[in-house]
């Protein structure tokens, strides 16, 4: 029989076994308290921009303001599609303190997608960036949201924010050409300015964000995130790291280089930094990594920087970051994807400082182990169970196993969803009879309580961190002409930890490879596209017609 909660003999001096929710009604409310404390504090800088708390305060309550004038019910959900830029950050705090539900989209959805998932989550306004408003464009005529907003790079950055759009749209050209009725961001602030906010009665028990995610299995749903999971996740992720953040001598500075409509991002940058008074770095397109390289050359006093494999390895093997210098790092949290042992002993060697690798998912707010920010290199494992949170190795029959033995990993703690939006089936499927979120993750647990990784139970492909199911793809593959029938798996990458790879059989007309991916590229986000495509014959299959992608790992 296994000791209950082994690994808590093994916790940091000085972290505490459990949280107390108690002190806040809501997200909402903690927010608000940063507000008030730290006032003449930066909140965050974004493209030249420097905002305190004060007049982000002031913004998102202005927003807030806006959304009651159209005549939205506490409730109602807002659709937010932007990279990390200032308008992200004001609309979404705006959402939470209208008592109303923020639905992350990724930019990098294709129309196809976007309109999956505003059907799914009913939302009534879409607030978008310019850039990305031509994939809205082809589904604008069917009605999904009654409102669109649409910001620009330069909104809020006065006479430079004019030069900055000119460049954006003229010179660079990368707002491509769109065109369907919306309001302009910067308008509606100055409307929601113009109304004092009716403050709405906000609970622990209401839904702050629709997370969208392929859960363990199936195409895209929303993970339904209340304000207590997220506010739950916010306090263990602040009281694990407290023995290394205490050490910070001034205002604590975070990196906010991965997306922030993902669930990482959003709650280990944005809220754990808001919560710390801290001042949140965006980045807008980490992909250049020689501008993300620049602009950490102008930021030495970065104390947190949260990251993914992908971007450590990128990072690592430029000569421009051997020379950089970060004095003031205090940790280096890896996750979203497993981190490479060699990119993180390379990660070490250059800033001194060992990646602290974590686990999570977009069901669980997201964070669930991490390794102690104490740590002097590398371990490989994902740490320990953070405070309050409950960890059990289960095999298929819900038994717990013993140490070292493999299994599914199930969770239960505050920072576990509520469910599935609309998808009860779907929900229930995915929580034990004990209360446990069965995370579809194999990984074994030693007796100090320290957990690994050791594969997936279902076929999820994992590219750069980001989930790919393998159903979706096949579906939107086999749509091609000539397709008679394909099957998806994901390939280890050196890189960006998995690709997709397709196998096809054709179904008598002459498909090349050059059509599947630029029909891929018309329907599928970067990271869900074939990186490769194979022609077959057959495909491997059991005895009772099922697609058998085991063997074709072995093809």
């Amino acid at each position: 029989m296994n000791s209950p909660r082994p690994w808590l003999k093994n916790y940091p001096e000085g972290v505490p076994h459990d949280i107390d929710l108690a002190k806040f009604s809501s997200l909402v409310e903690m927010l608000e308290d940063s507000f008030e404390r730290y006032g003449d504090r930066t909140a965050f800088e974004s493209m030249g921009l420097a905002m305190d708390y004060r007049r982000l305060d002031l913004l998102s309550q202005n927003f807030a303001s806006y959304l009651q004038t159209l005549g939205l019910e506490p409730g109602s959900r807002v659709a937010i599609m932007f990279p990390n830029v200032a308008p992200y950050l004001i609309a979404m705090l705006g959402t939470l303190r209208a008592g109303m539900v923020v639905v992350n989209v990724n930019p990098l959805y294709t129309p196809r997608e976007l309109q999956h998932q505003l059907r799914d989550s009913g939302a009534c306004v879409l607030v978008i960036l310019e850039n990305f408003a031509h994939v809205y464009q082809p589904i604008a005529d069917l009605g999904l949201v009654d409102k669109v907003l649409v910001a620009s790079l330069g909104d809020l950055l006065g006479i430079k924010g004019r030069l900055i759009n000119f460049v954006a749209r003229y010179i660079k050209k990368i707002v491509p050409t769109w065109h369907f009725p919306y309001e302009n961001f910067n308008e509606c602030l100055f409307i929601g300015g113009r109304h004092a906010l009716i403050k709405p009665k906000i609970s622990l028990d209401d839904i702050a964000f629709l997370q969208y995610t392929g859960g363990t299995t199936g195409i895209s749903k929303g993970a339904v995130l209340l304000h207590k999971n997220v506010l739950a996740n916010v306090m263990q992720i602040e009281q694990w790291l407290e023995p290394v953040l205490k050490k910070g001598k001034e205002q604590l500075v975070f990196l906010c280089a991965l997306p922030l409509t993902h669930i990482f991002a959003l709650t280990a940058c944005a809220f754990l930094g808001f919560r710390k008074g801290g001042n949140l770095i965006l980045v807008a397109n980490p992909r250049d990594i020689s501008g993300f390289i620049k602009l950490l050359s102008n930021h030495p006093k970065i104390n947190i920087f949260p990251g993914v494999n992908t971007l450590f390895h990128a990072l690592v093997h430029r000569p421009d970051f051997l020379k950089l210098k970060l004095p003031n790092l205090l940790v280096t949290i890896g996750g979203g994807m497993a981190v490479q042992r060699k990119t993180a002993d390379l990660w070490q060697k250059i800033t001194g400082i060992p990646i602290a690798q974590g686990y999570g998912l977009s069901e669980t707010s997201p964070v669930v182990c991490v390794d102690s920010p104490l740590i002097k290199s590398f371990t490989g494992s994902i740490g320990m169970p953070l405070p309050g949170t409950d960890v059990q190795i289960k095999d298929d029959e819900g038994h717990e196993l013993p140490y070292g033995i493999p299994g599914e990993i199930c969770i239960k703690g505050p920072q576990v969803m509520s469910g599935y939006w609309h998808q009860q089936e779907e929900t229930n499927l995915s929580m034990s009879a004990d209360g446990y979120f069965k995370s579809g993750d194999i990984g074994i647990m030693s007796e100090e309580g320290e957990v690994q990784i050791v594969d997936r139970k279902k076929d999820m492909i994992v590219v750069a961190g980001f989930k790919v199911f393998p159903n979706e793809v096949e579906e939107v593959i086999s749509q091609i002409p000539g397709v008679r029938e394909c099957a998806v798996i994901g390939i280890p990458h050196r890189k960006l930890g998995e690709i997709v790879k397709v196998f096809i059989v054709k179904g008598g007309v002459d498909l090349t490879k050059e059509q599947v991916s630029q029909y891929s590229k018309e329907q599928l986000t970067s990271y869900k596209r074939p990186r490769q495509i194979v022609f077959v014959d057959d495909l491997p299959k059991s005895n009772i017609g099922k697609i058998m992608r085991r063997h074709l790992r072995d093809f």
